[in-house]
């Protein structure tokens, strides 16, 4: 049965979210789909069983009722890395990951293989790269770059030269509103003339990108202590407070969503986040606000976290943690689903894979 492997130029780059969108529209149209993680990062136990963490959303998304070690052959623990550091050349595990494979794709009409990390380099290590994988499961490649600053259009072009025509093509992820136009216009033509076709070009979604405060308060370290019951509130982005009132304002009212990182004495900031109803406030320096402010934040049903670290070191934690959430809120399965929809060439896609 055919298969289709997703992989990356970059870790964090939308896998899940292509795999999540391309399912759950490939279902509508009345395909059989499985979904299949050879090489899993987040292991955790799942039920009796120890499995990775993405493979088990998406699974439990389409549907899918496998065992977490089916699902995910190869979990990537420090135990696992150990092992393979003491070993010296790989082992080959590959045959492990086929037998799985065969038990997923079974009586499906198509199954979608996603990839861990970056397709050229993760995984190298263990010899269980993108390129190993997905050679050895004998199925075409996506590659899904992500436009963080730019496109890697270096390794799009290096994976098409090592993969032919098994790479059907790419998918250009959160692709900012501003940089549309020269995505569509100029990169999409160009990669064309060097034989990677652009299957599909996703603009930013502000959902996808979401945490809920819930989610903030524990990578966070922070203590709720007003508004509790409003964390599952999402913030879309953020603000740092170290401006004057009048320019804070400016740059709120383009953010009506986002957390607002304050130092805890900042009560001025703090009245126009909370009168503004932003996603949640994030007081630094282990400082509590006053009571005019608690009562006022509790009266907005705004929720206020109190971190012990500096605001600068929470800023940065903060934009690492938005850029990598993952995809498992039950909310955005839907979301990436008319995404993937509306974006990528599914005719052309369709086409590739023989459907």
């Amino acid at each position: 049965m055919p298969g289709l492997y997703i992989g990356s130029t970059a870790p964090f780059s939308g896998k899940n979210t292509l795999c999540l969108g391309l399912g759950i529209h490939l279902r509508k149209e009345g395909l059989s789909v499985g979904y299949f993680k050879p090489v899993g990062a987040q292991a955790a136990r799942i039920g009796n069983d120890w499995g990775d963490l993405d493979a088990a959303a998406i699974s439990q998304a389409l549907g899918q009722k496998l065992a977490p070690n089916v699902a995910t052959p190869v979990l990537v623990t420090q135990d696992f890395m150990h092992k393979v550091f003491a070993q010296g050349p790989c082992q080959d595990r590959t045959a492990d990951i086929i037998s799985a494979y065969k038990k997923v794709s079974k009586g499906k009409d198509i199954t979608l293989v996603g990839g861990s990390g970056s397709f050229l380099h993760s995984g190298l290590y263990a010899c269980l790269d993108g390129v190993t994988v997905s050679k050895a499961l004998d199925v075409p490649v996506i590659i899904v770059d992500r436009c963080t600053h730019e496109m890697n259009y270096d390794a799009l072009l290096a994976i098409k030269e090592q993969m032919g025509e098994i790479m059907l093509g790419c998918v250009l992820s959160d692709v900012p509103g501003h940089y549309l136009e020269e995505v569509n216009n100029v990169l999409a033509p160009f990669l064309a003339r060097r034989g990677v076709k652009v299957l599909g070009i996703l603009p930013h979604d502000r959902l996808l990108g979401s945490v809920s405060v819930n989610v903030l308060a524990e990578r966070l370290g922070g203590k709720l202590i007003s508004s509790a019951h409003r964390g599952d509130v999402v913030a879309e982005s953020f603000l740092i407070g170290t401006m004057q009132v009048e320019n804070f304002l400016t740059h709120f009212r383009k953010y009506p969503k986002a957390a607002v990182i304050l130092g805890g004495d900042r009560s001025d900031l703090q009245l126009v986040a909370i009168e503004g109803r932003c996603a949640c406030l994030i007081l630094t320096g282990n400082l509590y606000p006053n009571d005019i402010i608690l009562a006022r934040a509790e009266n907005a049903e705004v929720p206020i976290m109190v971190v012990r670290e500096d605001t600068y070191s929470v800023a940065r934690r903060m934009e690492a943690l938005l850029a990598r959430h993952k995809l498992r809120d039950q909310d955005k399965f839907q979301q990436a689903s008319q995404l993937v929809a509306a974006n990528v060439d599914m005719a052309a896609l369709r086409q590739g894979l023989g459907l």
